[in-house]
């Protein structure tokens, strides 16, 4: 492979990665804690709309990633108070934010720019621009995460805490440490990290928020969580891989094979998808999720 092509893939891999290991770190802090988070895709997504429509209105790529940080992590409340609160089900309640946001950012896009949901095209301060070797500084802040997720999680007591929490919360409860307050805090950590890959895709990677611009990318993420079994550093490295096959499914577009001819672009876009569920079903094993995901948790009185 010419050396040219290989560097287009791996610089296009990284691109492509960014909000995939966003929402995957946010996903791991929600469900070490014991919330299951369906909707990091809807977060994603308003949190997109938000930074877009907010870099716009005040033409500061800034402004844009704090209102997008804010949309997101009121999304992230809405799921933490049906869930943690209200100990309803998680599933449905993530499922429930992400029709929510789906709706939601197309219908006042619209309601606001005439659009069909867009946003206006964004330039100069509106955008991040290049950083460091070609990257927008959100491509560094994401990468940052990893460490820091690594680090808190597994070396400090709050985050020993937090894994406590996600494994045996009436322990946790027992020792005197609030249960809710932990997973509250999770919940909030996830949203942040879903305002940063959302407004990653709006205002760095485009520029403009398009309906639906998040793509499955929740989903994608969920898939690299249990393909990372819950950890920060192979998280890292699993949502480079579904980067990796997005930027070659890219550069096969127009590809002919002999006697076959131009492979339908339909067929290569699908190619990321069906490697995740290739490598989820025959690769990583058996991955065991945190013992008190998904569980609501119920004081013993």
């Amino acid at each position: 492979m010419d050396l040219g092509i290989l560097a287009t893939i791996l610089d296009s891999a990284l691109r492509l990665s960014i909000p995939l290991l966003a929402a995957c770190l946010a996903g791991l802090w929600s469900e070490r804690s014991g919330v299951v988070d369906i909707g990091l895709e809807g977060k994603m997504l308003v949190a997109a709309a938000a930074a877009a429509a907010a870099a716009y209105a005040f033409g500061s790529a800034w402004v844009g990633l704090l209102f997008g940080i804010l949309a997101s992590i009121a999304f992230a409340l809405i799921h933490g108070f049906a869930s943690i609160s209200q100990r309803g089900n998680q599933i449905v309640s993530g499922v429930a934010i992400n029709m929510l946001a789906a709706g939601l950012t197309a219908i006042v896009g619209n309601a606001w720019y005439g659009q069909g949901g867009r946003t206006p095209p964004l330039e100069g301060d509106q955008r991040f621009g290049d950083f460091v070797f070609g990257h927008s500084v959100l491509v560094y802040v994401t990468l940052l995460a990893v460490p820091v997720t690594w680090f808190v999680l597994g070396r400090t007591r709050f985050g020993l805490r937090l894994r406590a929490v996600g494994e045996n919360p009436a322990a946790v409860d027992t020792a005197g440490i609030s249960v809710a307050g932990l997973r509250y805090s999770a919940v909030v950590i996830g949203g942040i990290l879903c305002g940063i890959g959302g407004t990653y895709l709006s205002v760095a990677q485009a520029a403009g928020f398009l309906p639906n611009m998040t793509a499955g990318r929740g989903f994608i993420a969920l898939a690299a969580l249990i393909f990372a079994k819950w950890r920060a550093w192979p998280a890292l490295g699993a949502c480079f891989l579904f980067g990796l096959l997005d930027a070659i499914a890219n550069q096969l577009q127009g590809f002919s094979l002999p006697g076959i001819g131009e492979i339908p672009v339909q067929a290569i876009q699908a190619l990321p998808y069906l490697m995740t569920v290739i490598l989820l079903a025959g690769v990583i094993g058996k991955a065991i999720p945190p013992r008190a995901a998904g569980v609501p948790y119920v004081k013993e009185r």
